[in-house]
């Protein structure tokens, strides 16, 4: 079931408030995140649980001429947070002036009276309020005084140390979308609307669906072994070109191309999912479209392969 997503924190319904809520951006959703969730639902699992979360990510606020960097999307962390029985994610939107509310205010007038929370969890090295003046230790003080329970949980670590976002970012920036996935939980998807192209992968016999990386971290720039699902839930297998298309392009913007294997259909307008199993090479320019052919159905035979493998051991 998923969780239901409340967008104005003012205007809370009744019925909802009395949540156990955990604090943080949660921008992939990912086992450190899992750990904080689950360890405040064994503390309180008399109560509804939910998470507080901030929409636009305050990054993209403060370093705005920065390339973007987020690894999910609201819908997408939705429905990751909706995977770990999260029942309600209060998405408050993190604009220039929420960003200038104290550590005080967010306190009290959000979490105590505008959520009516029971129990908050967060991270220790959980930051918020303007210029970042609230912390963990004040956060537990100030809800004894308010009376919400608290508890501080420690990150989830493991010989690399403490799980993270910018960990997996730079996983998958390496091109190691599998190291990404083990820490993640799952496999790292780009969601997105497949847009009219310029339907050379037609010529060359493998036609492709176009997608818009957006907000999404753009990851290493090169050929993957994909699986791409469907807003009718059907999946595919397929072979993924992250780049800008030197041989046939030279285009400065960098884009997801996807050709899914037998399928056959019309996919523009469709909002699709695609997941990165394997880096298989590095973008590269080709000297002429037959050497590109050539290279594209090489490529495809071994996407075949690695997911055929990967589908095999389960």
């Amino acid at each position: 079931m998923t969780a239901r997503l409340h967008k104005d924190w003012k205007s809370v319904p009744d019925e909802v408030r009395g949540c156990a809520a955990a604090l943080g951006n949660f921008d992939g959703v990912h086992r450190g995140h899992a750990h904080l969730v689950r360890t405040l639902h064994s503390a309180r699992p008399d109560l509804p649980l939910a998470v507080v979360a901030f929409e636009p990510h305050p990054g993209e606020l403060f370093r705005p001429t920065e390339p973007p960097f987020r690894l999910t999307l609201s819908a997408e962390r939705l429905a990751a947070l909706s995977a770990l029985g999260v029942k309600h994610v209060f998405q408050i939107r993190f604009d220039e002036a929420f960003s200038h509310m104290p550590a005080e205010r967010f306190a009290e007038d959000v979490l105590s009276e505008a959520l009516g929370l029971k129990h908050v969890a967060c991270g220790a090295d959980f930051c918020f309020g303007f210029k970042r003046s609230g912390n963990a230790e004040f956060l537990a003080e100030r809800c004894g005084e308010l009376n919400m329970g608290f508890i501080a949980v420690s990150a989830l670590t493991d010989e690399a140390g403490p799980y993270s976002s910018t960990r997996i970012r730079k996983l998958l920036k390496a091109g190691q979308p599998e190291r990404a996935a083990e820490e993640l939980g799952r496999l790292w998807s780009v969601h997105g609307v497949v847009q009219h192209g310029a339907k050379r992968g037609r010529l060359l016999g493998f036609p492709t669906a176009n997608i818009a990386l957006g907000r999404h971290l753009e990851p290493a720039r090169g050929v993957y072994a994909v699986t791409v699902r469907l807003t009718n839930g059907s999946a595919y297998a397929g072979v993924a070109n992250i780049g800008i298309r030197p041989t046939i392009d030279d285009g400065l913007e960098s884009r997801l191309e996807v050709h899914l294997f037998d399928y056959e259909g019309d996919l523009y307008g469709q909002e699709v999912s695609v997941a990165l199993h394997r880096m298989l090479r590095p973008e590269k320019r080709f000297d002429g479209l037959d050497a590109l052919r050539q290279q594209i159905t090489r490529d495809a035979d071994e996407a075949r392969q690695v997911i055929d493998q990967e589908r095999g051991s389960l």
